[in-house]
């Protein structure tokens, strides 16, 4: 068993150059997000250019990918923290690696369809949950706490790269390789994957089969949803969550029609904008560890996801020529603070959450967080019909800064840093300075840099 990072006579310096399970793991999950931003640009065109699929079928697409989270999430996290995480995260990232590589396979046969598509985008995203709920448990099992800042901070600033990198070479690839064929390019990254994880020496100790009473798993799924619900931190931080990803959908889901039909630019730049401003996550990545080493957690979140949301009221000040920079400049400043708040959150719950407990608790607050993001796309879309685009991207981006509000108004508006452990974080009376509680970004200001698509 490869002792952990912080483990006594561990060589210091980056987690990357001295931590072999954790380079891996990072080499892993960079290829997976790159994969997936891949995915994001090719399925659609397929359904498009290859089937001439409608709007609907389009949407249906989205949908499909984001479904398994309302439907088996809270489930996959208590059944998660019944068994060993490394294990669930290799059939995961095999079970995508094949259904990708069957959209072409298909499609030389003659069998590719809109249905077809949105079977492997159901399946896909039902891979992700797991994989999603695994990876986020088996992190704190691999790095001591003290290396559990830079370790998040590199996975967000490399996913947001990744990310970035993705959707800029996605429609590269299909215009090369044609878009079906494109798909080949996805299913390789999941092969780099699945590669890394299986060249992972740690190994987890085997969970014990002890016989469970019948309901238990519904009683392990409340019990994750009681723990956010009863915990003014997590309570604050999944609502902020829901509520932050609404408006951030609600304006994403028509940014394309205000640039192009509004804004009156051609599609082949608005790419290169969206990827411009989508390098604030990179930027949010870097600056997470040190500003909460500075500020305390608690205040670095503020300014993360409050200071730097208003700058999301630029966006509908856009218009051509050199207008666009105001999209540029506001779209970086979200996706920085969206970023480093997501860097500093992970370190948080990690340490704060009892580790038999923490694949539950992420189930429960993605179901909570996710569920969202259909209803912000259906409402920018709504808004966009009654009132117009401009007037429903002022709204809707409004809302991500208000959404802040919920932290300000919470104990995190009261205190420093963010607890912890359950115990501090218990004690803690609201509106007193817990100067004491050791910052999560605090440990170390050394070292480099997860932009889920801006989502929490």
């Amino acid at each position: 068993m490869t002792p952990r990072s912080g483990a006594p006579g561990a060589i210091r310096g980056g987690l990357l150059r001295r931590h072999h399970d954790f380079r891996l793991l990072w080499l892993g999950e960079t290829a997976g997000k790159f994969g997936t931003s891949v995915t994001g640009v090719a399925m659609p065109l397929i359904a498009v250019s290859t089937l001439d699929a409608g709007t609907f079928e389009v949407g249906l697409l989205t949908a499909a990918t984001w479904a398994p989270w309302l439907v088996i999430g809270l489930p996959a996290g208590a059944w998660v923290d019944r068994t060993r995480r490394r294990p669930v995260m290799l059939a995961a990232a095999a079970v995508s690696l094949v259904l990708f590589a069957a959209v072409p396979l298909a499609a030389w046969a003659g069998l590719l369809s809109v249905g077809l598509l949105v079977g492997v985008a159901l399946l896909t995203g039902t891979s992700a949950v797991f994989f999603q709920t695994a990876y986020t448990a088996y992190l704190p099992t691999i790095l001591a706490p003290e290396d559990q800042p830079e370790g998040n901070a590199k996975l967000h600033g490399s996913a947001s790269a990744a990310q970035i990198a993705g959707l800029g070479s996605g429609g590269l690839i299909a215009q090369l390789a044609g878009a079906v064929n494109g798909m080949f390019a996805n299913a390789a990254t999941f092969l780099v994957s699945l590669l890394c994880l299986s060249r992972i020496r740690h190994r987890e100790p085997r969970v014990p089969r002890t016989p469970r009473p019948r309901g238990a798993l519904a009683s392990e799924v409340g019990e994750g949803l009681r723990l956010v619900a009863r915990d003014p931190w997590l309570r604050t931080l999944t609502l902020f969550g829901a509520a932050s990803n609404l408006a951030l959908m609600g304006y994403q889901s028509i940014l394309v029609v205000f640039l192009v039909r509004t804004v009156g630019l051609d599609p082949g730049p608005v790419g290169g904008l969206v990827a411009a401003a989508g390098t604030g996550g990179v930027a949010g990545a870097f600056a997470a560890r040190r500003v909460a080493a500075r500020l305390g957690t608690a205040r670095a979140t503020l300014v993360f996801e409050l200071g730097l949301a208003v700058f999301a009221l630029l966006i509908p000040l856009t218009v051509g020529g050199a207008g666009v920079l105001f999209y540029v400049a506001g779209g970086f400043c979200v996706a920085a603070g969206v970023v480093a708040g997501n860097v500093i959150k992970a370190s948080f719950q990690q340490r704060y959450c009892p580790p038999e407990l923490l694949g539950r608790l992420t189930a429960s607050t993605a179901f909570l967080n996710y569920g969202t993001i259909p209803l912000g796309a259906l409402l920018g879309g709504t808004l966009g019909t009654v009132l117009g685009v401009r007037t429903a991207m002022w709204i809707t981006t409004a809302g991500v800064p208000l959404a802040g509000l919920i932290l300000l108004l919470s104990p995190i508006g009261r205190t420093r840093d963010l607890p912890a452990s359950r115990e501090r974080g218990a004690g803690a009376g609201i509106g007193q300075d817990s100067r004491s509680v050791p910052s999560p970004g605090a440990t170390s200001v050394s070292g480099d840099p997860d932009l889920e698509s801006e989502q929490r």
